[in-house]
């Protein structure tokens, strides 16, 4: 007789291969439903963005047809519930505390394709199905509002409980926020180092996020005033680090790194992305050129021990779609976007492990 009991039994030798747990005990089975010889089940992922969806409902099918019957017929709903390891800090703002994830898109050098990254990488995981918010943290060098096709629009500000909050511009399913949404585009931003920590506090705290699974931030290039302004302001759940293959990219990729592993900030690092890793003509799609060098960020990641995300190639529509305001992530049937899938579901995976296996990412407190 069919039973949930050995429906059970059957699912608990599904090993979920991030986790190293079985499904049944991390309470991934849930609703189950039994009619005759067919079951009814939701498999409720971490990440909408799990990479190993199909792999563990094929897992599940063949532990049902092994260990019960090859007679049970199986229906399986994938669902999600995106995974939370940070910690709510006293007198948090509230609009913060919807937030479950808080990812750092960072650069130890500039002109790598940072904003890029964090462009697609908010898109992709939005495609997924996460909610996503993005703040644009460039104080200098907004460029969010241009890709994402927002330039010149202005969110409404509305106050509450007797503060001003700023309604993000909602585009490709993100909520974005950003500076160049409150000044002329051609205007330089002449700022010291603490007026633009100060605007980016602003930025974090004054805006209205919701429920977030995850909120980046597209941080400038460096590791200064900014960097620290953040991981001082909110409990950072991880940072990905952007890099070009060549070796002055990778050194400067080396400090962000260096910056975020001393042990006065000890911020997770997610992982390394590589990004224009190799050029492909049109005419000769299979065939890659490594203009900068060869697999230098994945070599990097391996020496430090670190998870390597992706490589992302140098075409032109990336560029193109940069500047069109459509991220290269929404083109379909293209080898650029199903890179930035790779690396986005490589990212959420990379979150649900840190927030399975270490503890939670508290406010930075530096003395000095």
């Amino acid at each position: 007789m069919l039973t949930e009991e050995n429906i059970l039994h059957a699912l608990s030798h599904v090993i979920d291969p991030d986790l190293k747990k079985d499904l049944v005990s991390l309470g991934m089975i849930q609703n189950i439903e039994i009619a005759g010889q067919h079951v009814q089940f939701s498999l409720v992922l971490t990440t909408p963005a799990c990479p190993l969806k199909n792999y563990l409902k094929e897992s599940c099918e063949q532990a049902i047809r092994g260990h019960v019957s090859e007679d049970v017929t199986t229906e399986i709903n994938i669902t999600s519930k995106v995974s939370m390891r940070r910690t709510v800090q006293e007198g948090e703002m509230s609009n913060l505390k919807g937030v479950k994830n808080i990812i750092a898109v960072v650069s130890g050098k500039g002109g790598v394709g940072k904003s890029t990254i964090s462009a697609n990488l908010a898109v992709g995981l939005a495609l997924e199905g996460a909610s996503v918010g993005l703040i644009d943290s460039d104080i200098y060098g907004p460029s969010i509002p241009l890709m994402f096709g927002l330039v010149g629009q202005t969110p409404e500000v509305h106050e509450k409980n007797g503060h001003q909050f700023i309604e993000p511009l909602m585009k490709h399913g993100v909520k974005v926020v950003s500076l160049g949404f409150f000044v002329s585009p051609e205007a330089s931003m002449m700022w010291r180092g603490p007026m633009a920590s100060n605007y980016l506090k602003q930025l974090i705290t004054n805006t209205q996020w919701g429920e977030l699974d995850y909120l980046i931030f597209d941080m400038p290039p460096g590791t200064g005033d900014m960097h620290l302004t953040l991981v001082q302001t909110v409990p950072v759940s991880g940072v990905v680090v952007v890099s070009t293959p060549q070796q002055v990219a990778l050194a400067d990729a080396r400090k962000a790194v260096s910056m975020f592993t001393d042990s006065k900030i000890n911020v997770p690092i997610l992982g390394m992305v590589e990004n224009m890793s190799y050029f492909s003509p049109p005419e000769l799609p299979d065939k890659k050129y490594f203009l900068f060098g060869k697999e230098g960020t994945r070599k990097l990641a391996a020496e430090l021990n670190m998870n390597f995300l992706g490589e992302i190639p140098l075409y032109e529509e990336i560029c193109a779609s940069g500047d069109s305001g459509i991220p290269a992530v929404m083109n379909n049937n293209s080898q650029v976007a199903d890179a930035f899938l790779s690396f986005c579901r490589n990212t959420a995976q990379a979150i649900s492990i840190r927030n399975a296996s270490q503890p939670p990412t508290n406010i930075v407190e530096m003395k000095s």
